[in-house]
């Protein structure tokens, strides 16, 4: 029921089939009922949880513009990856109300805030200036072949499966031969999915409160307004990035809050990091230079690593990005295991 809602579908099939599995007794029916009444629950929790009105794109005083040169603003007209644009145009932000959104595992969306962002004018900043530039653009000489491989591998964009279904698509991979039993796997990733849920509501909430600009507009436009001495720092209008920038504030990073939680959550749940696993794009279509690539990882903190410096390679990320979302992502993620959902003794 409750996935009927979200989803709006009627699941008719899938129902049928699960339900297929089970032979009739009291005891199927007494769950299915139980399973209706669970799902009415989670609906009434969830109704006024803040989740409808943030997808207004419009900022509606939740959270204060900053003023000075790192402000964000629009990049450009599309947001989007072949076969074409996933929106029409933008003229503003995606999901600013976001952040506010009742959390499932946190205190509250500002609970893992992350530390303020680099002056401008710093040296620390010219440095990530620099970076991105050089590694990010489109036509880097000094991106690998294996690092333009990763950026798209993960780029998880709107045509694709987004990175919370991505990570979701890798814990069906490491836990379904585990021999946990259903309640086991249903515990697993419940967790798994109110931790993606979480670190989307954190990274948001850090975003509109730090209110960054991305790199494609410091780099193309705002260069000067820093005010930073080192020449590197300089204006280059014609850059454009790897990969197709959001249509939101930089920092922190979604894609590295996303990874850095899944990951860890998996590892508590498997009871460790260090596995070897392998994995193919599940974004062949949109991306068909991915077909028959596949990657490897020796851990699960190798594959949220990869995962949150694919943004950089892409060019649509600032360093401090990936690292501040995957030090929020991992904390989250430690914070739901112990104080949500906990196993009975």
């Amino acid at each position: 029921m409750a996935a009927e809602e979200a989803f709006q579908q009627p699941f008719l099939f899938d129902r049928a089939a699960f339900l297929k599995r089970f032979p009739a007794s009291e005891a199927k029916t007494l769950g299915v009922e139980w399973g209706r009444q669970v799902g009415r629950q989670v609906l009434k929790m969830r109704t006024n949880d803040g989740s409808e009105p943030s997808e207004v794109n419009y900022y509606l005083g939740r959270y204060e513009r900053r003023e000075d040169s790192l402000r964000w603003r629009p990049t450009g007209p599309f947001y989007g990856a072949k076969p074409g644009p996933a929106f029409a145009s933008f003229d503003r932000c995606l999901y600013p109300g976001h952040g506010r959104i009742k959390p499932w595992t946190m205190t509250s969306g500002s609970q893992f805030r992350v530390e303020g962002f680099y002056d401008p004018a710093s040296p620390e900043f010219a440095e990530e200036f620099d970076t991105i530039r050089r590694l990010g653009s489109a036509n880097s000489s000094t991106r690998t072949t294996d690092e333009s491989e990763i950026a798209i591998f993960w780029e998880d964009g709107p045509w694709g499966i987004t990175p919370p279904g991505h990570f979701l698509y890798i814990a069906m991979q490491l836990l379904q031969d585990r021999g946990l039993s259903f309640m086991e796997l249903a515990h697993a990733f419940a967790l798994i999915g109110m931790t993606q849920c979480d670190a989307s509501i954190n990274a948001w909430d850090n975003k509109f409160h730090y209110d960054i600009v991305r790199p494609e507009s410091a780099i193309r436009v705002r260069a000067p307004a820093f005010r930073n001495p080192d020449p590197r720092v300089a204006l280059e209008p014609g850059w454009l990035s790897y990969i197709p920038t959001p249509e939101f504030p930089a920092y922190t990073s979604g894609h590295s809050t996303f990874g850095a939680a899944a990951a860890e959550m998996i590892a508590l749940i498997y009871g460790r990091d260090d596995i070897a696993f392998s994995g193919r794009s599940p974004d062949e279509v949109l991306w068909p230079q991915l077909r028959g690539v596949t990657r490897h990882w020796t851990s699960l903190t190798q594959v949220a690593e990869e995962n949150g410096i694919s943004r950089i390679y892409g060019g649509v990320h600032w360093s401090i990005d990936n690292t501040q979302g995957l030090r929020a992502g991992r904390a989250l993620a430690r914070h739901a295991f112990e104080s949500t959902l906990p196993k009975k003794a």
